[in-house]
């Protein structure tokens, strides 16, 4: 039953929550949180966390996106970033870290103005290979058909298309567009692809062959399409949305089983646990990591949305730094606010609300705040 609101006589709208009005609700049985397995598999690939981390320069690097391999997750490097543009970014990411607030959206501009660079995505895709994790890479849909076959043929595990929002065919009069529905099927490697916020779009997306559909915007704490373009739907509605076209694609399909990835909106640990509750199977996440120690960005967040040529829809975000990526995904936690230990806080949340399984938890019962 579809709920809404007259927002005036010719319109209405539909009511829709955010990870902000839900809570979880405890049941009859409790578990010893030892008992409970958070593994989670998507494609080939079985991890020991059911996350990816996001393509951000200020959250992954070469370096970063290994150590959260070995940890148990996947570290997605942005191969339109600093990365695949610069030899040595480093001193950049620092000078990011350094501006004066006024100065950042100009500078940031003139330093993503240098031109991406072949050979430096094949470089950047082999070290992480190299060291033995999955390597994973995201383009934009409007460089993917530009770079795909260099990615692919760099080896890539994981082929990640990220954007504000995506969709299975868009439209242009200007430039050769991205059709998934023809794309995704010539490729040899899992794609996730997103964003997406609604039932129907992800139907689409399901059906173009993408392994992940991604649920959001991302960036939420650095980027501000909301206030640029006035969109935005509640992350907990829209997962929910999403898992119900997984469940109906299931039966479309034969039982093809998509994965629904939550992106955006999970600054701690509890917006996590309500992800899965609502229905996705892992998260995307990157505000939490760069308040890692080993994070590229020192301390600083920002996304592709804030570098964006004519209609910068981001900033950057200062949000310290809590302790090491070890502690931020596993623990021990040094603070009580959510934002270490992500992964053990869910597998508290998990065992507390009586589940051992990440698929069994998310028909947790669910409580909504009062307005």
């Amino acid at each position: 039953m579809v709920s809404e609101v007259e927002i005036g006589r010719s319109k209405r709208a539909r009511q829709a929550y955010g990870f902000d009005d839900i809570a979880l609700v405890p049941s009859r049985r409790t578990r010893d949180p030892e008992d409970v397995s958070i593994d989670w598999q998507i494609d080939a690939y079985r991890l020991r966390l059911p996350f990816l981390a996001a393509p951000m320069d200020s959250v992954v690097s070469p370096a970063s996106a290994i150590a959260i391999g070995r940890l148990g997750g996947v570290g997605v490097l942005d191969l339109e970033g600093l990365w695949t543009r610069y030899a040595d970014p480093e001193p950049l990411l620092a000078e990011i870290a350094g501006l004066p607030a006024e100065r950042v959206v100009k500078r940031l501009r003139e330093i993503y103005t240098e031109p991406v660079k072949e050979e430096l995505i094949v470089s950047r895709i082999k070290q992480i290979r190299d060291a033995g994790v999955v390597a994973a890479g995201a383009l934009s849909p409007q460089r993917t058909v530009q770079f795909y076959k260099t990615v692919v043929n760099a080896g890539v595990d994981v082929f990640v298309i990220r954007g504000t929002t995506v969709s299975a065919e868009h439209v242009s009069n200007h430039a050769e567009a991205l059709n998934l529905k023809q794309f995704v099927y010539d490729l040899d490697v899992p794609v996730v692809a997103g964003g997406v916020a609604t039932y129907k779009a992800a139907l689409h997306l399901m059906r173009s062959g993408a392994a992940g559909v991604l649920v959001g915007f991302g960036g939420g704490s650095s980027h501000t399409t909301k206030n640029v373009l006035g969109i935005a739907v509640p992350m907990a509605t829209a997962i929910s949305d999403v898992a119900a076209a997984r469940r109906d694609y299931m039966d479309e399909s034969g039982g093809r089983y998509v994965h629904v990835i939550a992106d955006g909106a999970m600054g701690g640990s509890g917006e996590i646990a309500k992800a899965i509750a609502c229905g996705a199977d892992g998260v995307m996440i990157g505000s939490p990591l760069a308040r890692a120690v080993e994070a590229p960005g020192h301390g600083y967040h920002w996304g592709a949305e804030a570098w964006h040529g004519s209609v910068p829809r981001g900033v950057r975000t200062h949000l310290g730094t809590v302790g090491t990526l070890e502690e931020i995904l596993v623990g021990p936690s040094n603070t009580a606010d959510g934002t270490m230990n992500l992964f053990g806080s869910l597998r508290r949340a998990m065992a507390t609300t009586g589940y051992s399984e990440l698929k069994e938890f998310q028909r947790v019962e669910l409580t909504v705040s009062q307005p």
